[in-house]
């Protein structure tokens, strides 16, 4: 006897949109992990070509400005702030790198881990509409930065309040139970990188540099047909009722947007997986520039908080750098969000390089290396020939 429920049944047409759910969120889970695991991919990649040497630039540090691009060049090249963070607090735990000396290669840190973004708005620049959106969703988290920076850099040079401030607040923190965070999301990539690692390394034999090569574009070939993929499914997934929530959060702006992109961060320990993911969505126009910036700063946040909880089972200095990672972010947020006409800074900014770059792509090269490299470059050769 067919038990088979027809479509036209109540209880077909219930199964239905449930099914449909379920598949999707199976998609979004595949291809989001795929993600994830490119964007580790390509941090590995990023180290084998120059972790080294962002050590050996940290400890050489002898002007403010030259730490500010240093932790700006040193970021940019491992593709991780939390790494170049690591870097600086065992330095300053070993006495070979001064509060004082770190704050501003925390400062450049903090600006240079958004070339991801850029990155993946990148997947989309043969799709004039799209990329013009992308890349103003990824490049005002830059601006953002960089007017935080123009901002509390003079300041923090005449006054020293971070590290001041940060001081202080390590000195009542320290002594507090330590804390060590396993991200369960890092856990679930590292099997598939170490397995490519491995492959690369012990299988091939091929050397350091020629392994970051091809682990670079592998990382970038993935993370293009992972993002093609997660703009397709987010469209219909977020335009459903049933997935619809997040959405109205990140939508609505505000300390709700700032809220969501805070927790998201932190429970991938990430900002630029919390703000790569973004950029896709603001690029197929499901999030608006506006509350995408909103996730931005609660990403900014996010990513130090994992970072000072783990810091209270080091020593002052650790816990001091932490401190001043987050402090800087928080009063930048205060110095920009608040008034209207400041926080547009960045979006506008951010959409005239857009636009320019949608008419000749040549911009966004000349933006994305001469940010993040060239620049940082040159100030560190001056600083090495005047020393």
């Amino acid at each position: 006897m067919d038990t088979e429920i027809p479509r036209s049944h109540p209880t077909g047409r219930a199964l239905a949109p449930a099914l449909a759910t379920c598949l999707r969120a199976l998609q979004v889970t595949a291809l989001l992990y795929f993600f994830l695991v490119a964007i580790s991919l390509l941090g590995s990649a990023f180290k084998l070509f120059g972790d080294d040497f962002s050590a050996t630039l940290i400890t050489g540090t002898s002007h403010p400005v030259t730490g500010l691009m240093i932790g700006l060049l040193a970021t940019a090249l491992v593709q991780s702030s939390s790494s170049t963070t690591s870097i600086v607090v065992g330095l300053v735990a070993a006495g070979a790198l001064t509060v004082r000396g770190a704050v501003p290669i925390i400062m450049g840190a903090n600006l240079g881990t958004t070339v991801t973004n850029t990155i993946v708005a990148l997947t989309s620049i043969n799709r004039r509409s799209e990329f013009r959106r992308a890349l103003a969703g990824a490049t005002m988290h830059d601006f953002f930065n960089l007017l935080s920076i123009l901002i509390l850099f003079p300041l923090e040079m005449a006054t020293h309040a971070l590290e001041r401030t940060a001081t202080w607040l390590s000195g009542r923190l320290v002594g507090s139970q330590g804390l060590e965070f396993d991200s369960p999301v890092k856990a679930a990539c590292k099997p598939a990188v170490d397995l490519v690692e491995r492959a690369l390394g012990a299988g091939l034999g091929v050397p350091d540099w020629a392994a970051g090569a091809i682990l670079l574009a592998l990382s970038l070939a993935l993370i293009a047909l992972a993002l093609v993929g997660l703009t397709r499914v987010l469209k219909q997934a977020v335009l459903s009722r049933a997935e619809g929530s997040l959405t109205r959060w990140i939508g609505s702006g505000g300390l709700g947007a700032m809220l969501v992109g805070l927790l998201l961060t932190v429970a991938v320990q990430s900002s630029s997986i919390t703000t790569s993911l973004l950029v896709p969505l603001i690029g197929a126009g499901l999030v608006s520039l506006e509350s995408g910036f909103a996730v931005t700063l609660g990403a900014n946040l996010g990513t130090t908080i994992t970072a000072l909880m783990a810091s209270l089972a080091g020593n002052g200095a650790a816990v001091a750098i932490a401190l001043v990672h987050l402090l800087f972010n928080v009063f930048g947020i205060l110095a920009i969000y608040p008034l209207r006409s400041v926080r547009r800074i960045p979006i506008v900014l951010a959409r005239n390089l857009a636009f320019r770059s949608s008419r000749n792509k040549i911009w966004v090269v000349l933006y994305m290396v001469g940010v993040f490299f060239a620049l940082p470059v040159l100030f560190v050769l001056v600083d090495r020939a005047v020393h």
